[in-house]
């Protein structure tokens, strides 16, 4: 009998291997075997609907799908309706959205400490109101700062939102924090219990009632009724108290180019592009960007700190932090009298007391004189006068820096960069040739702050930094910040070795308190100079870099970094001498000098030599080799001007000098850092206990402005050293400019005060400048090939022009205002805007 054929699925079971079926048979055992654990599993635990992506979901949908219920009646139904469905999210979902939180606190916790270490402020007394808390998360976020517990005697979150509040319960219950109280109110009808305790007439003369910081965290910005809730604020700080706020914002620069009391424009401009854009995102969830919000908030309070950032991981949100304080704090009679101690300080001029002031104005009025003023002083005239907030500088803790503007041309053609990272002086020579003595007031070119710090180690009554670049500025004021507020460690990894991972952190909970306002910006936006971990840090920035570099990758190409660390690390001079003739092959190339180092580009992008100063070791090198004028014009001898101009610099260094153990200069140009061996003297632990001792910066002053222009404002013949560095060498031999700071130094400096002064030429043009405007000129150093004029070598002579008699200045100055607080005398203008 015949089988039956097979069918399809019979066919396809004997084509298969049994082999097959069984590992799909296991396969689909296991899977079954995971969903049945999965489902029991299920029933004992519920899905959290709050965590991981669930959370992202409500926030989308909240934020962007959920219509807003337009039933409410008032604020508080309009917030409920956007936040109650994401209430338990909120945090989950803003910590990438709102940047800047942290850092808000971080400055605020800053200044409550310094007030603290000041006894302006006694701990565990403190109190903070939290406006617009929302969740809590920003008083979580204080314990990074702060013993939230044990500093502030109570806390006080106020937010309209309940299901915000009842998050913010949660959250404190958990930690057990019972200074905390959550209070769901209206901000603007906030008041603390503690002044309800208070006797009415005695509560405006009591400097201890209101809280001690206030803040607000993206709050500002949801706020219909802005003006009433900053108005608020005033009566609910102490006089003496710190507000701290966070927010959205877009701004254009034009806005706010003519005030002078906003803490710096850095990085506030919105494109054009950008502000239409985030206005309108931000519209749809009832979140105001315009610029009137921080503007209000910035006329009625003084700017502490303020910075204006950009989140990048959502697009480049901008975003503001701003720290302030109570601007009716400067029109009280006790600021009225701070204010003339301080403009007493920028001129030398001696305090009078307000019985004597009237007599003195008289006396000048009858002997044709004028008062001499500040430029920051007429500032805060003018601002007074129109019931504005000082300028910044007048708001900092310290009184170092002197306000600027930092939108004139003159500033900005720095484009946010200095030039010099470290001194090109030798202050070994300078001190021996000054002698500086106790009763000494120095005005000196700021550079990089190195010979500032080394001034103010044998502790003159006064020293005035100038610098026209104010990022050099900031960068002495980054190393006087350190030394107020950090150990010897942490100043070391700074400025010796350059880097510092921490750096941000350290600039925000420790430097800050100590900064001005324009300073702090500057580094926040440039804190990874020192924490990136590609680049050599401190020392391979500003514009001086670029030869620094070339240098280095010079070395590199043609195998020389193994012969530089030798010379770096060489004990005698012998051994110095016998490692450098195959370094100066390389670096000393006449083709690299000709085609390069020779061009006027490079020595000044590079150098910072400019035209005019090159020109001078030129015209030295015409005279000594008889050159006639016609050759002047090649390019060629140009570059042999500067290659020998080298050649004697270098040469003598590294016969005469040890790179290893004394001469900083070159061994950082060689390595990208000093050495514990090898360093500026205000980096040894010795100068780290003199310029961290309380009151060791007292008697310095920052100026940011041009030397005529801070000498002018100067008392005559109150100054007796100057240190002008190379800055003669700038001036245009054609003009006048040399002859008018001649007749300004002879102005300010008392009979037998000194100038010190270095030239790129043996013997200087302005010289005869000097000798006709009451100077009597002596070379105490110079500079001849083969020999060493100081550990630098840079210059071919130095100078001691000694003044010798008064001489009536020739050239029309520029006329000085006579504005006294008291006076109704004020101009408007962008010049007298211009400090």
């Amino acid at each position: 009998m015949n089988s039956v054929s097979s069918g399809p699925v019979d066919s396809f079971l004997n084509k298969m291997d049994w082999t097959h079926l069984y590992i799909g048979g296991a396969a689909f055992s296991v899977c079954a075997l995971v969903v049945v654990v999965l489902s029991v599993s299920s029933q004992n635990r519920k899905i959290d609907y709050n965590s991981g992506i669930f959370s992202y979901l409500k926030f989308i949908y909240a934020s962007f799908l959920k219509p807003h219920d337009k039933s409410g009646d008032g604020q508080q139904d309009a917030l409920e309706s956007f936040y109650k469905t994401q209430a338990t999210v909120y945090d989950a979902t803003r910590k990438r959205l709102l940047c800047g939180r942290e850092d808000m606190l971080g400055l605020a916790a800053a200044q409550l400490k310094y007030k603290v270490e000041n006894k302006e402020l006694q701990a565990k007394k403190a109190i903070w109101v939290d406006m617009g808390g929302g969740t809590g998360y920003n008083i979580e976020a204080m314990a990074k700062f702060l013993p939230v517990d044990s500093f502030f005697s109570h806390v006080y979150l106020v937010d309209l939102s309940p299901s915000l509040c009842e998050v913010a319960r949660q959250r404190f219950e958990r930690l057990g924090w019972k200074n905390v109280t959550v209070v769901c109110q209206d901000v603007r009808s906030f008041r603390l219990p503690e002044l309800d305790q208070v006797d009415p007439r005695t509560k405006a003369a009591n400097l201890n009632t209101g809280a001690d910081v206030v803040t607000m965290s993206y709050s500002l910005s949801m706020i219909p009724d802005y003006y009433s809730v900053v108005d608020s604020l005033t009566s609910l700080m102490k006089p003496t108290g710190i507000l701290g706020v966070c927010d959205f914002y877009v701004q254009s620069i034009v806005d706010v180019s003519s005030r002078n009391y906003i803490g710096g424009a850095f990085n506030r401009h919105v494109n054009w592009l950008g502000r239409a854009f985030w206005r309108a995102w931000f519209d749809a969830d009832r979140v105001n960007l315009e610029a009137a919000r921080r503007d209000y908030l910035e006329y009625r309070f003084g700017t502490v700190i303020s910075a204006s950032e950009r989140n990048y991981l959502l697009g480049g949100i901008p975003y503001y932090i701003f720290i302030g304080c109570q601007k009716d704090i400067a029109s009280s009679p006790s600021s009225h009298e701070a204010i003339e101690k301080l403009d007493a300080t920028f001129t030398e001029s001696p305090y009078l007391s307000p019985a004597n002031h009237r007599k003195e104005m008289e006396n000048a009025v009858e002997e044709s004189r004028v008062e001499i003023h500040s430029k920051a002083y007429e500032s805060a005239v003018i601002n007074l006068g129109s019931n504005l907030p000082l300028p910044c500088s007048f708001y900092q803790n310290h009184h170092y820096r002197i306000f600027y503007n930092d939108l004139l041309p003159k500033h900005t053609q720095f484009q946010n960069e200095y030039i010099y990272a470290f001194n090109w002086e030798d202050p070994r020579v300078d001190h021996r040739l000054l002698n500086i003595k106790r009763d000494d007031v120095i005005l000196a070119i700021t550079s990089a702050g190195d010979n500032i710090l080394d001034y103010l180690q044998n502790s003159p009554r006064r020293v005035h930094a100038v610098d026209l670049n104010p990022n050099q500025n900031h960068l002495l004021e980054l190393k006087v910040a350190s030394f107020c507020a950090l150990g010897h460690r942490d100043v070391w990894k700074i400025f010796g070795e350059g880097k510092h991972p921490e750096f941000r952190q350290l600039l925000i909970s420790r430097l800050s308190p100590h900064l001005s306002s324009q300073a702090f910006q500057y580094w926040l936006e440039h804190t990874h100079v020192f924490t990136s971990s590609s680049g050599k840090g401190l020392y391979e920035t500003g514009g001086s870099r670029h030869a620094i570099k070339m240098v280095r990758y010079l070395f590199k190409i043609f195998g020389l970094e193994g012969q530089v660390r030798k010379l770096c690390d060489a004990q005698t001079l012998s051994e110095q001498r016998e490692i450098w003739p195959r370094i100066r092959s390389v670096l000393m190339s006449k083709p690299l000098y000709w085609a390069v180092v020779g061009t006027e580009w490079f020595a000044w992008k590079a150098a910072g030599v400019p035209r005019n100063q090159r020109n001078m070791i030129v015209e030295d090198f015409f005279k000594r080799n008889g050159l006639t004028e016609d050759m002047k014009k090649s390019k060629d001898v140009s570059g042999q001007s500067i290659w020998e101009y080298v050649v004697d610099t270098l040469d003598p260094v590294v016969k005469d000098t040890m790179i290893s153990n004394d001469n900083y200069f070159y061994f950082l140009c060689l390595q990208g850092q000093f050495s514990r061996k090898c360093h500026p003297t205000y980096l040894s632990p010795k100068a780290h206990v003199k310029l961290s001792s309380p009151g060791a910066f007292d008697g310095l002053r920052i100026h940011t402005d041009e030397i005529n222009e801070v000498i002018k404002r100067i008392t005559p013949r109150s100054l007796t050293i100057a240190v002008v560095m190379d800055s003669m060498d700038w001036f245009d031999p054609e003009g006048n400019d040399a002859g008018a700071q001649c007749q300004t130094l002879n102005q300010a400096l008392k009979i037998g005060g000194r100038i010190l002064l270095r030239s790129a030429s043996i013997e200087p043009w302005y010289m005869k400048q000097f000798e006709e405007n009451g100077f009597t000129a002596r070379r105490v150093g110079a500079r001849f090939p083969g020999t060493c004029i100081d550990r630098v070598n840079m210059y071919a002579s130095t100078w001691i022009c000694t003044k010798t008699q008064e001489v009536e200045p020739t050239t029309p100055g520029r006329t000085i205002s006579s504005l006294s607080l008291g006076g109704s005398k004020r101009s408007n203008s962008v010049e007298d805007l211009q400090i």
